[in-house]
């Protein structure tokens, strides 16, 4: 079995964002295979796709201060012509990655117990976005 949906997710402030169950709700086909993977991949350049920590909200406040700090907006960028925000966004999506692949097992993500799907929103408003999901497996 192959699919392949585009999934939108809506607008969210700057910072890490849990989105699995989002995800998975929107993806009812994970429920029917026995084994399979997951590819999602975000159609953006300055938000970004990781897997970690589900369970503490310090996690997602400590990514945010340590992308911020590793990736200042007052540096020289010479691409400013989208706002102080732009080049920095495109440079922590590309460090933290655009796409996951997830194994699906029993009709479930097989994720270990504290793992969970964030979406890095890096731009202060960066509007809906897009991630295209591929499930295949039987």
């Amino acid at each position: 079995m192959w699919t392949q949906r585009e999934l939108t997710l809506e607008p969210r402030r700057r910072g890490f964002h849990l989105i699995t169950r989002e995800v998975v709700e929107r993806l009812p086909e994970i429920g029917s295979l026995r084994v399979g993977l997951l590819h999602l991949h975000i159609l953006h350049t300055s938000a970004s796709l990781t897997l970690n920590e589900n369970a503490s909200p310090d996690v997602r406040r400590d990514f945010e201060t340590w992308a911020d700090a590793a990736v200042p907006e007052d540096f020289a960028w010479t691409h400013t012509d989208e706002g102080a925000d732009d080049m920095p966004a495109h440079v922590k999506a590309s460090l933290m990655g655009f796409s996951l692949t997830l194994p699906v097992a029993g009709g479930r993500l097989a994720l270990g117990t504290w793992q969970g799907i964030y979406l890095g929103e890096h731009r202060d408003r960066g509007g809906a976005r897009r991630l295209i999901a591929t499930l295949t497996g039987e």
